[in-house]
């Protein structure tokens, strides 16, 4: 029996184990085939190649010695390779895997013509990477476990603004446009203390459409919770085992790659209002792009305002300088180069400013570079814009966008950055390059008419018929409608037309300015990816138990918490266009009754089935759903919404039916008769 014997069945068995296993179990396994002493098995246990030792909750690393309150959790180095698409890397040390296989989402036994990339972990290629590694004996599940858990490129970080500030989205300015997972990251490590009554998602299913972007099909989003964790735990022990190194000397080299925290370009900071100032995890820099070289660390290179003109030219491959750039490769000489810049123009509303425009340009037979979306000659342009290209490009990088005019049909690979004819088969180089702004253009931005583009115009957010004076700074309000106005008569017309035997005691107009402003948020996400054309809205019913209301005016109606009120058309909650409908779901034994009109964005719709989680696709593709569902597509009378965000519950009605009302006034009249006598 040797150490590396000893070595290679624990990483095997911890990865069979979920990726981790705490000390007992992992010491119960191997004494079932080895005999070692607890020595030894520290020995085997503290190989930081193969394992990370961290205390149960992941909070913080362990010292010499392993306690029954360890977690040991399966690391290595090896990664997939992200050039193994682009056929153009060689005894690169890295996995030629098709990455789809990996998230155990490529279907090609069932497609009709088989997957271009390997599925085999035993090729020659393959096979002597992980036997390098110490990892020849793992299976596919075992090392899809293993990767998943240690290479960054797979599964999207949490994010960590999410984690801080307050509001549905914390402080991070992405909302819901975020390429980041936001989840409670106290959750993950399974130590939230606010357990059912925290503010943050602690569900992998709310976030189910950033992951099935990267393919991570449902059955694989069921075990992220155990990934995750370790995940996190693997980061917190790297961290810890860095802060013991101690500072490395001066001389020795860094990494470029470690030594960029964040690409992007603060907006909050060009706007001279970044609240974080030095703790800020972005880029504070004087313009929305920023050209840097990297000699032993990164150095911002001169007549950086020339470089940016000269790189949103899609004509130029590069520069003669000074200082020289390659575009196509990004060095300069024999250095890399990189450009930060501040986010997609596309992943903000457009009132924003400084955000990047990204173009994107096809070449003609001419030689002439043509943007997508202009008048030009060609139908090409006329289909596809920059903004569908750019969308789809944040969205996953590896989907191809196929489209059709009057004459062609075409295809856009953005890995090999080509479009290509399926009719003819010709083949045109496509090019992704930002619109330039100089550094006076930026200036005018900012101080035309005395604010920039990223402050929301004044009157966008609040309904003129709130009361402002009664809103508080956060959580919400409830305001009583007078009977005599006719934002009462118009819940009460609504309400009446199909409970005409109930009496109404009062309606409440909830005012919450944070659920308001992500509706109003999320209407405008749905305009965006419908073409810019308005959204379908409604107003909906939704019946209520006796549970405290402040449940919904605090955190809006979420079905996972509020129940489906149904389930015949999907997991969701379910609205009515019938008062009558939400009045089968509040209590009969109770004199009064609750219900709430609310406004919905249900967009375009699709009949809902039973096992639907979520709307089903347009056209097959992951990210191109339908909005809700529905119980029949031509007279709908029930929508089914998934994503609470397109919901703001905005009333609250109070009634009775006119038999529990009438004994409910007998009983107060007896009482006040017996009182009097």
């Amino acid at each position: 029996m040797s150490q590396l014997t000893v070595t290679e069945y624990s990483l095997k068995t911890l990865c069979a184990g979920q990726g981790s296993l705490d000390y007992n179990a992992i010491q119960e396994k191997i004494a079932t085939h080895f005999s070692v002493s607890g020595t030894e098995l520290n020995r085997v246990l503290y190989n930081t190649e193969h394992f990370a030792v961290v205390k149960l909750s992941g909070t913080e690393a362990l010292g010499s010695n392993l306690t029954p309150n360890s977690l040991v959790i399966a690391i290595t180095s090896v990664r997939l390779c992200r050039n193994y698409s682009k056929r153009d890397c060689e005894n690169c040390g890295k996995l030629h895997l098709c990455r789809r296989f990996i998230y155990d989402d490529c279907r090609s036994s069932k497609a009709k013509k088989p997957c271009t990339y390997s599925h085999d972990i035993q090729s020659p290629h393959n096979a002597a990477i992980l036997s390098a590694n110490g990892l020849h004996n793992l299976d596919i599940k075992e090392l899809r476990q293993l990767l998943l858990q240690n290479d960054p490129t797979l599964l999207p970080e949490v994010c960590t603004f999410y984690n801080k500030g307050n509001g549905p989205f914390g402080s991070c300015s992405f909302k819901q446009s975020c390429n980041k997972l936001h989840m409670c990251l106290q959750f993950i490590l399974g130590a939230c203390p606010h357990g059912n009554q925290c503010e943050r998602r602690h569900s992998f299913l709310e976030s189910r459409e950033l992951l099935e972007k990267r393919r991570v099909n449902i059955e694989l989003i069921c075990d992220l919770p155990t990934v995750y964790r370790n995940i996190c735990a693997i980061r917190r022990w790297e961290s810890a085992d860095e802060k013991e190194k101690g500072p490395q000397p001066s001389h020795a080299p860094s990494n470029p790659a470690s030594d960029m925290e964040s690409e992007e370009i603060c907006l909050f900071f060009l706007r001279k209002h970044c609240s974080f100032k030095d703790r800020c995890k972005l880029v504070h820099f004087k313009l929305p792009y920023r050209w840097q070289v990297y000699e032993e660390m990164w150095k911002d290179l001169p007549n950086m305002e020339q470089i940016e003109k000269d790189y949103c030219d899609p004509n130029n491959i590069g520069r003669a300088g000074p200082p020289p750039v390659n575009f196509m490769t990004m060095t300069s000489n024999l250095s890399k180069v990189r450009r930060l810049s501040t986010v997609s123009s596309v992943t903000k509303p457009q009132h924003y400013s400084l955000t990047t425009e990204w173009l994107w340009y096809w070449q003609a037979n001419t030689g002439e570079w043509i943007e997508y979306g202009k008048p030009e000659d060609s139908d090409i342009v006329s289909v596809v814009t920059s903004t569908d290209l750019e969308n789809l490009y944040l969205a996953d990088s590896k989907e191809k966008m196929v489209f059709q005019t009057t004459k062609h049909r075409y295809i856009v690979d953005f890995e090999a950055m080509l479009q290509k004819n399926l009719i003819l088969g010709t083949c045109r180089e496509i090019r992704r390059r930002p619109r330039f702004i100089s550094e006076q253009e930026m200036e005018r931005q900012i101080y035309s008419k005395g604010q920039g583009k990223d402050s929301p115009a004044p009157v966008k957010t609040v309904p003129t018929h709130w009361e402002m004076s009664a809103q508080p700074n956060a959580g919400y309000k409830l305001i009583s409608v007078s009977e005599s106005s006719d934002e009462y008569k118009q819940v009460q017309s609504l309400f009446q037309r199909t409970m005409r035997n109930s009496v109404i005691r009062k309606i409440e107009r909830i005012q919450n300015l944070a659920l308001w402003e992500v509706f109003q948020w999320q209407k405008e996400q749905m305009k965006k990816k419908n073409g810019g054309k308005e959204v379908l809205e409604k107003q909906l019913f939704y019946g209520w138990d006796s549970s405290p209301v402040a449940i919904i005016c605090q955190g809006n109606i979420d079905w996972r918490i509020c129940g489906t009120h149904g389930e015949g058309y999907g997991k969701g909650s379910y609205f009515a266009t019938d008062a009558s409908y939400a009045d089968n779901f509040t209590p009969t034994t109770s004199a009064t009754k609750t219900m709430f009109l609310a406004r919905v964005l249900v967009g375009q719709f699709f009949k809902g089935r039973e096992n639907y989680c979520r709307p089903p696709s347009k056209d097959g593709s992951y990210t191109n759903l339908y909005d809700s569902c529905t119980d029949n597509d031509s007279v709908p009378s029930i929508f089914i919404i998934f994503e609470k965000h397109q919901i703001y519950p905005e009333y609250i009605i109070e009634y009775n039916n006119k038999v529990g009302f009438m004994k409910w006034m007998m009983e107060i009249f007896s009482g006040r008769s017996a009182s009097a006598k």
